[in-house]
């Protein structure tokens, strides 16, 4: 008979009956988190419903609801007479980097990402794009949406807006196999700086979506207009990162000359 997998550090005292999310799916995220951190390893068996009904202090239908969530998600496998076989899912490494040296850090450590195009229409700028391209409101852009995985698993999703008269010089083809950037540099609409933006928003249900995770979680967000050499804005971009797998990362130092007090670095937030 195989010995089941302790659920180590989890228990009742991490579910809140207080929030609107179910205790279901509130147990569904604590075990999701211990498979993709390889905390509960690939192949290992999880508890009985019973069992594990007394772990969290909750009914047997509640648990056979998260475990059907996990079952849905890839994450585990159910056998008739068998306890729960967690699947054999390779674990994804949390990155730490800059989002600008993201790339280098995935290929120095020998890691491969794949590409996707999800989405490319045309659409009226709404008030806040408009702003952020400098057109009015109402004018028409294109917005593609593309996906990065990194060993099969959704990484993060990234929104761009270009203006139209710069999309039409290039096709959806060029765009689903050549890097944003490296097209608009061939259609003469070059970046030469960037301004951006880091911030934490909550999912909507596009983003959700495209990176595997619940509406509303919480997810990193990086804006960035990038301007052509004549200060012209020529993409926007939003960029979402799941923080399971992405860390952003950066190192200060205090400039060469400054005096060893709290003002020589920037107020606490």
């Amino acid at each position: 008979m195989e010995k089941a997998t302790r659920l180590a550090g989890i228990g009742a005292e991490h579910l809140d009956k207080r929030q609107p999310t179910p205790l279901y799916h509130q147990i569904t995220l604590l075990l999701r988190d211990r498979i993709r951190s390889g905390a509960l390893p690939p192949g290992g068996t999880l508890p009985g419903e019973q069992e594990m009904a007394l772990i969290f202090q909750v009914s047997r239908v509640t648990v056979a609801r998260a475990l059907a969530g996990l079952a849905n998600d890839g994450l585990v496998q159910r056998h008739r007479g068998r306890r729960t076989v967690v699947s054999a899912r390779p674990v994804i490494p949390v990155i730490r980097g800059s989002f600008d040296t993201l790339l280098h850090s995935l290929r120095a450590m020998g890691l491969e990402t794949e590409v996707e195009l999800l989405e490319v229409c045309e659409i009226e700028a709404d008030k806040t794009v408009a702003e952020q391209l400098e057109l009015a409101p109402g004018t028409i852009v294109q917005r593609a949406i593309r996906r990065r995985k990194l060993a099969g698993e959704p990484f993060s999703c990234i929104v761009s807006f270009v203006p139209i008269e710069i999309a039409r010089r290039y096709s959806i083809a060029d765009l689903a196999s050549s890097p944003l950037l490296r097209l608009l540099h061939h259609v003469g609409a070059g970046a030469c700086s960037a301004e951006q933006w880091i911030t934490a928003v909550a999912a909507d249900p596009v983003i959700a979506v495209a990176l595997g995770v619940d509406t509303a979680t919480a997810l990193l967000r990086i804006e960035r207009v990038m301007r052509s050499d004549k200060g012209v804005p020529v993409q926007l971009l939003h960029g979402h990162y799941r923080p399971d797998r992405f860390q952003y990362h950066l190192v200060t130092r205090r400039a060469r000359g400054a005096k060893s007090s709290a003002g020589a670095w920037a107020e606490d937030p």
